[in-house]
């Protein structure tokens, strides 16, 4: 089964080799058709320290690494 990789902003770097990723999804409510935005923080690893808040980047599943640590850095997201 591939991992799953998700796209978000990073919202806060204040950790030793983490940081928090904002991810967002939209998807149109099944009964209103209207478009609903949805957001989930996730905490990645950053082996680096080399992301700052505001930065793009992209996250993927990997084992746990910490209490809630399960998703690692994989590169900076393109514009």
């Amino acid at each position: 089964m591939p991992k799953r990789i998700l796209q978000g902003v990073v919202t806060s770097n204040q950790n030793e080799q983490t940081i928090t990723v904002l991810v967002e999804r939209r998807f149109t409510h099944p009964v209103l058709k209207k478009t609903i935005r949805k957001s989930k923080k996730y905490r990645a690893h950053d082996a680096e320290n080399k992301f700052q808040v505001g930065d793009s980047v992209r996250i993927e599943e990997c084992a746990p690494i910490s209490k809630t640590k399960r998703w690692t850095v994989v590169t900076e997201a393109s514009a």
